[in-house]
């Protein structure tokens, strides 16, 4: 796990005694977006002694509506995240969706990121596993945290024992997500480093207008008991303007607003470890 850790962040100086950040625009909207908030970001992570990864997804496969945004296409945004990634010297992680699309992927990101409601999906968690890329598995907001013992477990059987676990809240009712941060100790003992998406955890899902809504003014909330819990690290979806994204505004933390957020962070996993 820490050699994992090493290798990813080995172009970057940092405190490693520090939590580790995931954090991006929600969706490729273009090159100029991806390009502004890894330049502010990664000046940020680079002050406060923090290892980064460029967030950002390709392509948006779950959306409420038919309507909704899904992106600029596959290989586009993908050579745009690659590009993103090489001008910062930045590991950079998305999406996937389905087992024929991780080759792909793979050529662009290092690390493909499977989604919640796709955590126990056996073919797409093993068709990651072979591409020799980290395998970033989100907990389903059905699943318990020491049950996704199973996930980690089908991708080293396929030979690939670089796994990142994701905690992001459960289903409670029928609009809302809670944290049960017991889950957090709970996926480190299946050996993987365990991050706290603080972004969809605070969704509220299933709206009848068609577009998720989300409770942004909480992420603060959220990152801090995970980092007092124990979190490796942090998962923060950012946007300059949450108001005109294409996807998921309701949910993402300003960009103006990160760095104040990410000192107190700091200076909190300090007290802690």
């Amino acid at each position: 796990m820490e050699k994992m850790l090493k290798d990813l962040f080995a172009n970057q100086q940092y405190d490693e005694k520090n939590f580790f950040l995931i954090a991006g625009p929600c969706v490729v909207e273009s090159e100029e977006l991806l390009m502004e908030v890894a330049d502010k970001v990664s000046g940020i992570c680079k002050k406060l002694g923090i290892p980064y990864v460029f967030k950002s997804s390709y392509r948006k496969a779950n959306r409420t509506s038919a309507s909704s945004f899904t992106g600029l296409g596959d290989e586009t945004a993908l050579k745009l995240l690659k590009k993103t990634g090489e001008a910062y010297k930045l590991p950079v992680t998305s999406d996937v969706h389905a087992h024929d699309e991780t080759a792909l992927a793979a050529k662009y990101i290092d690390i493909l990121q499977i989604p919640a409601f796709l955590c126990r999906q056996t073919d797409l968690l093993v068709a990651a596993a072979e591409t020799g890329k980290i395998v970033n598995v989100k907990k389903g907001q059905f699943v318990s945290g020491p049950s996704m013992k199973f996930a980690a477990e089908k991708i080293r059987k396929a030979g690939n024992d670089k796994v990142i676990l994701t905690e992001r809240g459960n289903s409670f009712g029928y609009q809302d997500m809670v944290v049960d941060y017991r889950n957090i100790p709970w996926m480190q003992e299946h050996g993987a480093p365990v991050v706290m998406d603080c972004t969809h955890s605070l969704q509220t899902p299933n709206q009848t207008s068609g577009v998720t809504g989300g409770n942004p003014q909480l992420i603060g909330t959220i990152a801090k008991a995970a980092i007092a819990s124990g979190a490796d690290g942090l998962f923060i979806e950012t946007h300059p303007n949450p108001a005109v994204a294409l996807s998921d505004g309701a949910n993402m933390l300003k960009l103006d607003r990160l760095e104040g957020l990410l000192e107190q962070l700091v200076k909190l996993r300090k007290a802690v470890v």
